[in-house]
This record gives structure tokens, sequence and C-alpha cells, in this order.
């Protein structure tokens, strides 16, 4: 896509690239970011995790460890979140498929909540009161 910054292709990543294989690579966000993290982004060019094929996950399984290690070699957080941003109302800014990396410390304010905590109903309410079907 030629206005994606995530294709590599077009030039337009702005992240280091410190690891690459044949459908996904990583960026670190190290320097962009208060905390040591990454993404894993695919290659091919797709919006969502949804998307993604049967080798692309087997390959994002077999590089989680060199990731994961590409971060400790650092500083070794004492815990990570993963997550995927999807859809506008999930906070996907950039709709190119792309895995959140995040480590985590026992001294941050907001260790020990994870990726949950954002989302619990007192802190996020709903303004529609419209009830899931049973």
């Amino acid at each position: 896509m030629k206005d994606c910054p995530f294709c590599l292709e077009n030039d337009l990543l702005q992240s280091d690239k410190v690891h690459e294989s044949d459908l996904w690579y990583f960026v670190d966000m190290h320097a962009k970011e208060s905390t040591n993290s990454g993404l894993a982004i695919t290659k091919r060019h797709i919006e969502t995790p949804f998307d993604i094929n049967v080798a692309e996950w087997t390959e994002l399984h077999e590089l989680l460890p060199t990731y994961k290690s590409l971060i400790d070699s650092r500083e070794a957080p004492q815990g990570y979140n993963l997550g995927w941003n999807v859809g506008t109302a999930g906070g996907q800014t950039v709709f190119h498929a792309h895995l959140h990396i995040v480590g985590r410390y026992d001294d941050e304010q907001q260790a020990g909540r994870g990726i949950r905590y954002h989302f619990k109903p007192a802190q996020n309410p709903r303004q529609s009161q419209e009830k899931s079907p049973s």
C-alpha cells in the first residue's frame, strides 16, 4: 500500500527494523516509547490479525521467543503485555496488522494491572445502555 507506514516497499517505516523473516519483521520501539517494547509486523499488507493466514501464525509462533530475546537483551522486564489494536474503536491507528510487545516492570505505577484493567466498566463505561442478546 502506497501510504502505509508499515509496508516495507514504500520506505515510510520510521522505526529501526531489528529482525526480519520471510513473513514478519520486528521494529524496536525503545527510542519512541517510555518502555522496552517493539512491534511484530506482517510483511503482507493486511489490516487486522483476523486476516493472518496459517503460515503467518505459525511463523509468528516460532518468532515470539526471538522478539522477546531482543527486548530482554537491553533490560529484562519482569512481565509483558502483548496486544493487537483492531479497528478505530479498538485504538488501531495504522491499518496494517501489528502485534505490540511491551515490557513491563515491577517499579511502574501500573505494575500488576494488565490490559483488561483499562477496559473495566468503571473506567470505561459505554454510553449506550443496550443489553447484549442472551
